[in-house]
C-alpha cells in the first residue's frame, strides 16, 4: 500500500511542537508509572511501600546530556521524578540512538519551549558508506548496497549542494503525520509512505574526518525541521555509494551548548547529595529566561508589574518608552515577569510567569547573564 502526504499532513516542526506539548507532564495528566516492587517477599501492608514524594514547583531548564538508548520521553519522566517537579517537557525530540543536548523545561520554563525549538541546532555525526537502510540509521535493514566508497575530495565537492536552503524529503521513519498517522507507524506496518520534499536550511556542513574504514565524520548546523539522517541518505545516493547514520550527537540547541549539558549520572548524584542536605538541585537549573536570549528585555516598575500580572496592558509613554515593537520579556527588580507584545504604545502581556518555588541558584543566574 502506498500512502501520499496531503494538505492535512503536519510538517515535522508542527509534529515536534505537538509532541512537546503532549510531552509536558503535569499533575492533571497523572504521574509517571510507578516502579514495580520486585521484592520477592510478600507485602506486609503499606509499611513496605515506598512513600510517594510530594510534587513541588520547580522552574528552570536542565540540559541533559542524553545517553544513547534513552528516549526523549523517558528522559523527561526521569528528570521529573528526580526533581519531584509538577511539570516538565522537552524542547525537541532526540532519537534513542543519538546522544547529546536534550533541553528539558521544568515548571514555568515550559512556557518558553517554542523559543528553543525554533533555534538552530548543531550535530556531529558519522556516516557509514556502502549501505542505505530503511530507517537511515543502524537500526534498520539494508535496502541498497554498493562496493563504491567516496573519496574525501568527492565528499567536499558535494557539500555546497547541501548548504543553504535545500529541499529535503524526510525519512520514512519520522514523526510527520500522514492522514492522521505517524509516518514511522505506517512504515513499521509495511506501508510505503511517500513524503513530499520541504525546504530546510543548512547553515554549515563540513567534513571533519574521512577514514579508511568506510566512514566519514561531519558537523552540521541547521534550522528547525532538518533531518540529519536524510542528509546521510541523500549524500550517499548522489555519491553512488549509499550511506546511513551510525553515530549522532547534538551539541547545540538554541542558546544551549555542550557547556550547559549535564550527564544523567551527575544529576542523580546531585539529587542524592541534596536529599542528604549537601548541595541543592537548584545548582543544576538554568534560569527560565535563558531560553529568551534572542528576545529584548524590558524592565518595568512594580506598579506596572502589578497590572501586567493581572493581565492588564500598560501604557508606554515618556522619553524612557522603548522605540521597538514585537515580543519582549518583561522583568521587575531583575526577576522575570512576563512575555509581552509592544504595539500602539502599549505593553500587552501574553504569558505571565509565576516563579514561586525552586529556581536556578544565584550562581547559575549570574552565569547566564
Amino acid at each position: 500500500m502506498t500512502v501520499t502526504t496531503t494538505s492535512s499532513a503536519i510538517d515535522a516542526d508542527d509534529a515536534d511542537k505537538r509532541d512537546a506539548e503532549r510531552n509536558i507532564f503535569s499533575e492533571a495528566r497523572g504521574d509517571e508509572q510507578r516502579r514495580v516492587n520486585n521484592d520477592p517477599r510478600p507485602r506486609q501492608g503499606k509499611q513496605n511501600q515506598q512513600p510517594r514524594r510530594d510534587k513541588r514547583d520547580v522552574h528552570g531548564w536542565v540540559v541533559l546530556d542524553k545517553p544513547i538508548g534513552m528516549t526523549s520521553t523517558h528522559a523527561v519522566a526521569v528528570l521529573k521524578r528526580l526533581f519531584s517537579a509538577k511539570r516538565a517537557g522537552h524542547a525537541g525530540t532526540l532519537d534513542p540512538l543519538a546522544s547529546g543536548g536534550l533541553p528539558i523545561a521544568l515548571g514555568e520554563a515550559t512556557k518558553t519551549v517554542p523559543f528553543v525549538m525554533d533555534g538552530r541546532k548543531r550535530y556531529r555525526f558519522t556516516v557509514s558508506w556502502g549501505e542505505e537502510r530503511d530507517t537511515d540509521d543502524t537500526e534498520g535493514r539494508a535496502v541498497k548496497t554498493s562496493e563504491v566508497r567516496p573519496t574525501a575530495d568527492s565528499i567536499r565537492d558535494l557539500l555546497p549542494r547541501f548548504t543553504g536552503v535545500i529541499e529535503q524529503i524526510p525519512p520514512q521513519y519520522s514523526a510527520i503525520k500522514v492522514q492522521g498517522e505517524r509516518a514511522y507507524d505506517l512504515a513499521r506496518d509495511g506501508e510505503t509512505v511517500e513524503l513530499k520534499p520541504r525546504p530546510v536550511e543548512i547553515h554549515e556542513l563540513i567534513l571533519v574526518e574521512h577514514g579508511d574504514n568506510g566512514q566519514s565524520v561531519f558537523e552540521a548546523e541547521c534550522g528547525k525541521g532538518t533531518y540529519v539522517r536524510a542528509l546521510a541518505r541523500d549524500m550517499g545516493r548522489i555519491l553512488g555509494c549509499f550511506g546511513h547514520i551510525c553515530a549522532l550527537r547534538r551539541t547545540l540547541v538554541g542558546p544551549f551548548t555542550e557547556a550547559d549539558m549535564i550527564p544523567l549520572e551527575q544529576l542523580e548524584a546531585l539529587c542524592n547529595r541534596a536529599a542528604s542536605g549537601e548541595g541543592s538541585l537548584a545548582d543544576a537549573l538554568l534560569p527560565v529566561e535563558t531560553a529568551l536570549d534572542d528576545i529584548p528585555a524590558l524592565a518595568v516598575t512594580r506598579a506596572d508589574a502589578a497590572r501586567l500580572h493581572r493581565g492588564q496592558a500598560v501604557l508606554l509613554r515618556g522619553r524612557d518608552a522603548p522605540n521597538t515593537s514585537g515580543t519582549v520579556y518583561v522583568t521587575v527588580a531583575g526577576r522575570l515577569l512576563a512575555l509581552a507584545e509592544i504595539g500602539n504604545g502599549e505593553l500587552i502581556p501574553k504569558r505571565v510567569f509565576n516563579l514561586n518555588g525552586l529556581t536556578a541558584s544565584p550562581v547559575r543566574n549570574n552565569e547566564s547573564v
